[in-house]
């Protein structure tokens, strides 16, 4: 089955890079240069050190917001679950904030705190907050009662309920949220070096553009995606070798 798995990843892969390649070669427009001219220019960038200099640069507001967005949307997670009030008072905001388009917020953002270091982060927090505190207060809430009830009749108290009951019935759902948070990370990061000041990857992709060196440009997209895909799927192996045989849901008492 995992073969199967493997093969059809790699069909579809096939037919994607034959499908670009056959598009730029058509061509179906001057700006779009074929898969392997993509693949030169990205293996130049690589020797030349540009790719990893830009990458230097953007994975800084990266981890630096996607480590802020765990720890704090996770204990705020943790806390609109646990508390009618708080879910009432604090949930309709990351709601909002998880719908809306927050990339009009950008502008505010460069007026208050520059376009720095911290304007980036800010934007990574945003895009990824909002998921992760909404699937923790979810699965913090949908923690099977009789689990609860089974805490309370043996006399534990509420920091017993809370470590030992609910974080560990939770955590899968917690781990999948903190997915699904990195890869909105991803998108933040991308989106602050587009909009607010052209550093690291953006950079390249800004710069290629204006000189009209499209398959550089088409390039760092395509290591961008790489990139995020191949993150994205260490996590998900993660989250299967420490949640291995726990459900991703939580059956009805």
């Amino acid at each position: 089955m995992a073969n199967r798995s493997l093969y059809l990843k790699i069909l579809s892969a096939v037919i994607i890079f034959g499908a670009w390649e056959i598009a730029g070669r058509i061509p179906v427009s001057y700006a779009f240069p074929t898969f392997l001219e993509s693949m030169a220019a990205l293996g130049n960038m690589a020797l030349d050190g540009r790719l990893w200099e830009a990458y230097a640069e953007t994975l800084r507001p990266l981890v630096v917001g996607v480590a802020i967005s765990t720890v704090l949307g996770i204990g705020l997670g943790l806390w609109i679950g646990l508390s009618k009030f708080f879910d009432w008072l604090v949930s309709p905001i990351f709601i909002v904030m998880q719908s809306a388009p927050l990339a009009a917020l950008i502008p505010l953002l460069v007026m208050a705190y520059g376009i720095g270091l911290t304007s980036k982060v800010f934007v990574v927090c945003i895009m990824a907050m909002p998921v992760i505190v909404l699937n923790t207060a979810s699965a913090v809430r949908h923690t099977p009662e009789s689990m609860k009830e089974m805490c309370k009749s043996f006399l534990g108290t509420r920091t017993d309920m809370l470590i030992k009951i609910i974080i560990p019935a939770a955590s899968p759902l917690i781990f999948s949220g903190l997915r699904l948070g990195v890869s909105a990370g991803f998108i933040g990061a991308i989106l602050a070096e587009l909009k607010i000041t052209p550093t690291g990857v953006g950079d390249i992709i800004t710069f290629s553009r204006s000189i009209a060196d499209y398959p550089s440009m088409y390039a760092a997209i395509f290591s961008i995606i790489v990139l995020a895909v191949l993150f994205l799927n260490l996590l998900e192996r993660t989250e299967k070798t420490l949640f291995k045989g726990h459900d991703r849901g939580y059956v009805s008492d």
